[in-house]
C-alpha cells in the first residue's frame, strides 16, 4: 500500500543590487534510477525571463540549464514532486556468481566502464588503517557492505554542518563527525580502496513518523520530514548499482530519491553556476505532506471514517431494494479423503491416485440426494497459473421446479471405465452435433497439439 506524498523544496538568492549570472545548472530532478515512484514533478525559476535546456551529464543525470538575459536581483529555484512511497526491500536483488563473495574482481570490459568509479582520490594513514581493518578473506558480498556501511556509522557521528564542501577523509575519521555528504564521501573511498566501485549521490530523503513506537529501538523521526540528503551508491555485478545511507548504516530504501550520481561530490551540486561580486542573502524551504494513503494494519480507519463505510451501505441497500434487486452468495467446498488426510494430492498436488475417483463418488451421490433428473457435466475447471493444464472439473446442473434436464443416467459415461473410442468416434458425434444445431460441419475442425512448440516454450522458463 502506499503512501503518496508532496515534496516542495524552494532556494532562493536576493543580491543587493542587480547582478549578472552565468548560466546557472540545476540538478534537481529525480534520477531515472530512482526506485520509488515519482508521478508528478516540476520546476519553477524565477526570474521568468531565461532560456532552459533539458540535458544530461555525462553520467546520465538530469541537468536543467537556465540562461538569464538581464540582469537579476533574485533567483530562485522552487521544485514541486508528488512521490510514492511503497515499502522496498533494499536487499531485493541477484548478484552474479563471481560477485558473490568478496573480495571480486570486475570482468575488463566492466572495469573500463567503471573507471571514474575506480579511481582513488585519498590515502590518508587514518584511511588507509579504516581500509585495512575492514579487509576480509573471503566474505559474502552483501554481509561485507552491511558491516562496513555499520563502521562508517560508527566512526563519524552525524551532524548538521553549515560550512560548504566536502570534508576529506581525513578530516571526518580525525573529527570522528560529518554531515551526510562527508560520510558519504569517505563511504565512497573506503570502497574504491577494497576494489569496489562507488559514486556520490546527492538527493532527497523523505521520512515519516511511524504509525506506532518500535518496541525494540528508537522509532524514528516524530513528525514527517524531507531534506536533501547524501548517501554512496556502490556497483555489483547483477545488481547494478546499490545503494547504502552510512548516516544511518542502513541500505537506501524508499525514502532516498536521488537527484544526481557522480564520481566526484563536485559534480553533484543541486545548483552550480557563477554570479558577479555582491552581497548574497540565502533561502533555504523543504516540506513534505502526505496527500493521500491507504488504511493498513498500523493506521486503519478511523471511527468517522467507518460511520461514513456504513452509511453510504445503507444507501446502495436502500436502492436495490427498491429496484427489487435480489443477491445471493456462492460458495465453494472443499473436501479431503478421511483416508490419507496428509498426502500430496490432498494438499498441494493437482492431481492424484485417488482424487478423481473420489471426486465422482461424491458427485453421483450429491447428485442423488438433491438433484435426480438433474444433469452432470465433466470438463475444464480452474487453470492456475504454472500448470501445464487446467484442472478438471465435475459440475451438477438442474432445475429447481423438479423438471428432469436428463432422463437416464446410465448414459453418464465415466472416465474409469475404456468405451473403445478415438478420434474417429469424436468427428462422428461432432458431426452429427453440428448437424442437429444447423451448422454446417465443415467448420468442425480437428485440432493438434505441437509437442514441439511446447517443449521449446518449457526450456525458455527460469531454472527457478
Amino acid at each position: 500500500m502506499a503512501i503518496r506524498v508532496a515534496l516542495n523544496h524552494k532556494t532562493t538568492y536576493t543580491y543587493d543590487k542587480p547582478v549578472v549570472l552565468s548560466p546557472q545548472v540545476i540538478r534537481l530532478r529525480p534520477a531515472a534510477h530512482s526506485r520509488t515512484n515519482v508521478p508528478a514533478y516540476s520546476l519553477k525559476i524565477l526570474p521568468t525571463k531565461h532560456f532552459l535546456n533539458w540535458q544530461q551529464d555525462p553520467f546520465g543525470n538530469y541537468l536543467a540549464r537556465a540562461v538569464f538575459t538581464e540582469n537579476v536581483k533574485e533567483f530562485s529555484v522552487e521544485v514541486d514532486l508528488v512521490a510514492e512511497l511503497v515499502t522496498i526491500n533494499p536487499f531485493d536483488f541477484f548478484l552474479e556468481p563471481e560477485a558473490d563473495r568478496c573480495p571480486f574482481k570486475y570482468d575488463a570490459a566492466t572495469a573500463a566502464d567503471l573507471a571514474p568509479y575506480l579511481q582513488i582520490r585519498e590515502a590518508g594513514p587514518k584511511l588507509l588503517e579504516l581500509v585495512k581493518s575492514l579487509k576480509r578473506p573471503d566474505i559474502r558480498t552483501v554481509d561485507y557492505l552491511v558491516e562496513i556501511n555499520m563502521r562508517m556509522q560508527k566512526e563519524v557521528k552525524y551532524i548538521i554542518r553549515m560550512e560548504p564542501g566536502v570534508q576529506t577523509a581525513e578530516e571526518s575519521l580525525t573529527k570522528h563527525s560529518g554531515s551526510c555528504r562527508d560520510s558519504a564521501w569517505l563511504l565512497v573511498q573506503t570502497f574504491r580502496h577494497l576494489g569496489l566501485a562507488a559514486r556520490f549521490v546527492s538527493g532527497y530523503l523523505i521520512q515519516l513518523k511511524a504509525d506506532v513506537k518500535s518496541l525494540d529501538g528508537p522509532s524514528g523521526t516524530e513528525k514527517d520530514f524531507t531534506d536533501l540528503h547524501a548517501w554512496t551508491e556502490v556497483y555489483l555485478p547483477g545488481a547494478g548499482w546499490v545503494g547504502l545511507d552510512p548516516t544511518s548504516g542502513l541500505f537506501a530504501s524508499e525514502g532516498h530519491i536521488p537527484l544526481a550520481c557522480t564520481p566526484d561530490p563536485s559534480s553533484a551540486a543541486a545548483i552550480s553556476g557563477m554570479v558577479e561580486d555582491c552581497k548574497t542573502e540565502f533561502g533555504f524551504a523543504m516540506s513534505v505532506e502526505r496527500v493521500h494513503e491507504d488504511p493498513r494494519v498500523t493506521l486503519p480507519y478511523t471511527g468517522e471514517q467507518w460511520e461514513a463505510i456504513d452509511k453510504l451501505g445503507d444507501e446502495v441497500d436502500e436502492k436495490l431494494k427498491a429496484g427489487d434487486v435480489r443477491l445471493s452468495m456462492g460458495g465453494e467446498p472443499t473436501f479431503v479423503s478421511i483416508d490419507n488426510m496428509e498426502g500430496e494430492e490432498w494438499n498441494t498436488g493437482a492431481m492424484g491416485k485417488h482424487k478423481t475417483k473420489l471426486g465422482r463418488d461424491l458427485i453421483e451421490r450429491l447428485y442423488r440426494r438433491f438433484a435426480p433428473g438433474g444433469f452432470l457435466h465433466f470438463g475444464q475447471g480452474k487453470w492456475y497459473p504454472g500448470e501445464p493444464l487446467p484442472r478438471w472439473a465435475f459440475t451438477c446442473y438442474w432445475r429447481k421446479d423438479g423438471e428432469p434436464l436428463w432422463k437416464n443416467p446410465e448414459l453418464f459415461g465415466h472416465e474409469s471405465a475404456n468405451y473403445g473410442c478415438d478420434e474417429s468416434h469424436a468427428q462422428r458425434f461432432v458431426t452429427k452435433l453440428a448437424e442437429l444445431l444447423g451448422v454446417d460441419a465443415k467448420f468442425a475442425l480437428p485440432g493438434f497439439e505441437d509437442a514441439w512448440y511446447y517443449l521449446w516454450k518449457e526450456r525458455r522458463l527460469p531454472m527457478n
